[in-house]
């Protein structure tokens, strides 16, 4: 058992005596961290810099600041209230704004999007590795100290941790920890208990035994990061429907992270449970040349075999799928049981026939003691029966040879100890999980054997087919449909997800490569990057669709399916002048004669090719009449899955983002100053400038902001 704690303090004493003043810490992503623990590390290691401290992690999670004056104003209260007292790892902070002494070191593989642009020390440290091979990568890298939150509970008097919100690398980690330790190498595992962590069952259970020291005090039960939903726009939902439509009924779904994976799962509730509303918003975005393409891939109909989800991160829109009745294609840990379900040779109700096809499936014929124990943990044999020496004891005693081919014993095990229904699967694998607060609570308050349908797993698992389970993960993860985002895609099929040509990383691979190549590997699977057609940065809008570029993610090699919001592109088995051709089709038509001159003058595609009249109106516009009369009806709102954010507040957002896309450069901000003159404060604004404790300004500073936020208020409404 663990030594247990309640100090911070104590707790990194007791480690420095263990392992000496070099320290490499590996933590896990996003909420996992035990972030006061971590905090203790940092500032030891900042007052004594005899302390070499390594801290490797990824997805460190920083509170928002505001940019700007007017953006403090709507922030620093709304900042409040959503995280609450959410514990900030400090060291992230002092690598946003390099400020680290030399003795501390950060090193991520995968960085909260965007935010570590400008940090010197971050850009210099991140380590670019796919997820399923962090495990590795940290013990190469000489970690010597894990440390993670963790879920606990007693059952019948006895100690239950669980690895929570993260078992992604720990679980991976664990065997590796065994062959170092049985080396002669000294690793320390720190675990620190955090009530609003959901207590996740299975493969997230860990034996305290594993653990060194545990840290434990109501004291450091800080609020969970709960990040809100994001604002969801036309093209965001144009996209999500699009990709929507690729989905097939009795299949699997992987989503990525982000506003685009909100817009898909959207996209999919409206499918199943209005569906009309649906299709219509699919032909009047112009789905007709994509038609044959949806509906050999994915379907229009609800969902009535429903989805398995196998996804890198457990996201709160999952949870709304399961409550629709679309996440409900459960998946069992047993190979004979999924080659029946796969073949349909069996559904989840059965008869006395499955001891047969039991047996045809590789089950037996005469069952182990493991077989049998996994059989009758889902269902197949019923609770009240034993197993012996080869033999199953029936509830009223008799014992029954564990054959399944012999007719006579076959025909008792059924009379005798056959169940009716599979029990015990799991409608979604999953290495992590992050949500709004709602999501968590959500989790905890589920009945635990409705929880246990959710299975928190290694990446090593969840991402990859490789492992003496192989085919049993095929089987599992039928008809998948990988969708993931990217921020670029050339027009020879490459994708660019995580870092731009100078070098400077965004975010980090993670496991999108993971995906994508499992998706080329598994039968029936299709890889669906997601790509957003222009971007627009101070008022200058530019295509995401691009000739070329100086980084790729995912090399052309690997492509398959594109969505934009105009369309899908089937890039999958085609040729060169075949990919250009379909990547045009779905490109923003201002952007489309460049596109198509560059790849003339390199000669990939034929010098009279014209891109056909059908998709020359790829336009913003025509994108909003699509859908306005849709969004008239109450669809495709701008937070379909609510936000923490009030009326005003949403109204202010959407002023401020306009402000910043035209005050980027010296032209734009003198052309918007001037505009604000005229804007006169109107009834309208009242709540809103309230809100910003902008009603009654004083001196002329405020009376600028004001005129500022009206004009941008009126221009963004």
């Amino acid at each position: 058992m663990p030594e247990i704690l309640d100090d911070v303090g104590h707790c990194v004493d007791a480690v420095l005596r263990r392992v000496g003043p070099r320290i490499v810490l590996a933590l896990p992503l996003g909420i996992g961290k035990p972030t006061p623990l971590v905090n203790e590390f940092y500032r030891r290691a900042l007052r004594d810099s005899s302390i070499d401290l390594t801290i490797l992690t990824a997805l460190s999670l920083l509170k928002p600041v505001a940019r700007s004056t007017l953006e403090a104003r709507l922030l620093a209260p709304l900042v409040a209230r959503v995280f609450g007292t959410y514990v900030e790892p400090e060291y992230a902070r002092a690598m946003q704004t390099d400020t680290l002494p030399p003795n501390i070191r950060i090193l991520e593989f995968f960085l909260a999007p965007g935010a570590f642009l400008d940090s010197r020390h971050a850009q210099r440290h991140y380590l670019s590795a796919n997820y399923t091979h962090v495990a590795r990568d940290c013990l190469a890298r000489g970690v010597n100290v894990i440390a993670q939150l963790v879920a606990q509970r007693s059952m019948n008097g006895e100690l239950q941790l669980s690895l929570g919100s993260n078992p992604d690398v720990t679980v991976d980690l664990l065997p590796l920890i065994e062959g170092a330790r049985a080396a002669g190498r000294d690793i320390v595992m720190v675990g620190q208990t955090h009530a609003q962590m959901p207590f996740m069952t299975g493969h997230a259970l860990i034996d305290p035994g594993r653990f060194d020291f545990l840290v434990d005090h109501p004291r450091y039960d800080y609020d969970l990061f709960c990040p809100p939903n994001p604002a969801l726009g036309t093209v965001d939902h144009a996209i999500g429907v699009y990709a929507s439509a690729l989905v097939r009924d009795g299949g699997t779904l992987q989503i990525g992270i982000g506003e685009l994976g909100d817009s898909l799962v959207y996209a999919l509730l409206l499918r199943h449970q209005q569906n009309a509303a649906w299709r219509g918003a699919l032909e009047a975005l112009g789905s007709a040349t994509a038609a044959p393409l949806m509906q050999a891939e994915g379907g229009a109909a609800p969902f009535s075999a429903g989805l398995f989800a196998c996804t890198e991160m457990f996201v709160d829109q999952l949870l709304e799928l399961y409550r629709a009745g679309i996440l409900r294609r459960r998946v069992y840990d047993s190979l004979p049981l999924e080659r029946l379900l796969s073949s349909g040779q069996t559904g989840e109700r059965f008869d006395e026939r499955i001891l047969g096809l039991l047996a045809g499936a590789g089950a037996g014929p005469l069952l182990s003691s493991a077989e049998f124990a996994q059989l009758k943990r889902h269902g197949v044999f019923r609770e009240d029966v034993e197993f012996a020496g080869g033999r199953v004891r029936a509830a009223g005693g008799a014992w029954i040879a564990a054959d399944l081919v012999d007719p006579a014993s076959r025909a008792l095990l059924a009379a005798e100890c056959l169940g009716s229904e599979l029990v015990n699967g799991q409608v979604l694998h999953a290495g992590f999980f992050l949500g709004p607060r709602g999501f968590y609570a959500a989790l905890r308050e589920l009945p635990e054997s409705e929880r246990a349908q959710f299975g928190m797993r290694g990446v090593a698992f969840v991402n990859q087919l490789y492992g003496a389970d192989q085919e049993l993960r095929v089987l599992q993860r039928r008809a998948a449909r990988c969708i993931n985002t990217t921020m670029m895609v050339t027009l020879l099929g490459a994708a660019v997800s995580d870092a731009l040509e100078s070098g400077r990383v965004v975010s980090g691979v993670g496991g999108q490569y993971n995906f994508v190549a499992m998706a080329h590997a598994l039968p029936g699977a299709r890889s669906i990057l997601c790509v957003r057609a222009t971007r627009t940065r101070h008022g200058r809008t530019t295509s995401n669709i691009v000739w070329n570029y100086g980084h790729q993610t995912i090399p052309r090699h690997l492509r398959d399916l594109v969505v934009t919001e105009y369309g899908i592109a089937d890039l999958r088995g085609r040729t060169d002048e075949e990919i250009i051709a379909a990547l045009l089709n779905v490109a923003d038509s201002r952007f489309q004669g460049a596109l198509l001159s560059r790849a003339r003058a390199a000669g990939k595609i034929r010098a009279d090719y014209r891109i056909p009249d059908a998709f020359r109106n790829n336009l913003p516009q025509r994108l909003t009449l699509a859908l306005r009369e849709h969004r008239r009806q109450g669809y495709f709102s701008e937070y379909p899955f609510g936000t923490d954010l009030a009326e005003e507040e949403i109204a202010l957002a959407r002023a401020l983002k306009f402000l910043e896309a035209h005050t980027g450069e010296a032209w734009g901000r003198l052309k918007t100053a001037a505009a604000s003159l005229g804007a006169a404060p109107a009834s309208r604004h009242t709540a809103a400038l309230r809100r910003m404790g902008l009603d009654q300004p004083r001196g002329l500073t405020e009376r600028l902001q004001r005129r500022l936020i009206v004009l941008g208020l009126d221009a963004s409404a």
